[in-house]
């Protein structure tokens, strides 16, 4: 978008304070990313969901850090002008520090991104800080977090209980604490969500929990039904149906050629009579026109 300025981690602090919402949304090539910042997103997640919609893989925990790194470039192609934040996929920071600042390092400059996002609480606060004093910008995760779904046991919402929700808090504090300039909160209820981001000088950035946070992000192919046998989920409200229409589409083209409607007159092009003579010799090339 010719003008936009990008947002940056100073101005995402001030957006809480006046009580302007976040906007996110995923993206994971040039083409989307090129629309989402022509639409006006404030920042574009590379998450590692692409494992999900683009990948074909039923979570996140095979996606790579080439992955990961080949299609933030993508994205920062795409979107110039918007703050992109890109996952560390799974197991890529909870080694040593020195391999996580190797990969850190990849998605900085290799993936042109501005920040990264890790899922974790006070078990990787440590990590956190490192990577902040090196740096670079981070943003937490907390709730569910897809990298861990088989340990929690499925995709849970998380804060039902007190317990839960007094440990969703901490984690948020150690973050914040870390140094993390932000945090998503997925699939926690809305009570919970809304007193952490209260209680947090940084921003909430929710999916799936409630009205509370200070921002909300959501899949790219859920806003817009970009699948097929697309399954409504409770969290997520669709704004389009490029699914049907591409699927249309296609079927069209795929109707047109089969009956010889496509192409027509209109998308041919000419050639002058003595090309053909030339190339079959003179009076053979009405035989071939």
């Amino acid at each position: 978008m010719a003008g936009k300025q990008m947002l940056n981690i100073v101005k995402m602090k001030r957006m809480k304070q006046d009580g302007d919402p976040i906007s996110m949304i995923t993206a994971y090539d040039y083409p989307s990313a090129v629309l989402a910042e022509e639409a006006g997103v404030d920042i574009i997640l590379v998450g590692d969901s692409l494992g999900n919609v683009v990948l074909g893989y039923d979570t996140t925990i095979p996606v790579t850090l080439d992955d990961m790194v080949y299609h933030s470039r993508s994205v920062a192609r795409g979107a110039k002008n918007t703050f992109i934040v890109t996952d560390m996929p799974f197991m890529t920071y909870h080694r040593s520090i020195d391999e996580t600042l190797r990969g850190v390092s990849r998605i900085m400059q290799e993936g042109h991104a501005q920040a990264v996002k890790m899922e974790g609480g006070a078990e990787i606060a440590d990590t956190v800080k490192r990577i902040v004093q090196a740096g670079v910008p981070v943003l937490g995760h907390i709730g569910l977090t897809p990298q861990s779904v088989n340990q929690i046991g499925g995709y849970r919402i998380q804060g039902k209980d007190e317990a839960d929700a007094k440990r969703l808090f901490e984690d948020a504090r150690a973050l914040e604490q870390a140094g993390a300039f932000g945090i998503v909160l997925e699939l926690v209820t809305e009570e919970v969500a809304a007193y952490i981001s209260s209680e947090l000088s940084i921003p909430t950035i929710g999916i799936g929990a409630g009205r509370g946070c200070d921002g909300q992000v959501l899949v790219y192919h859920d806003v817009l039904k970009y699948t097929s046998n697309y399954r409504n989920k409770r969290f997520v409200k669709t704004f389009g149906d490029i699914g049907e229409q591409i699927r249309s589409g296609i079927s069209a083209y795929v109707q047109e050629v089969k009956t010889r409607q496509f192409p027509a007159e209109e998308h041919v092009f000419a050639a002058e009579d003595r090309v053909l003579d030339n190339l079959y010799g003179k009076g053979k090339a009405e035989t071939h026109s």
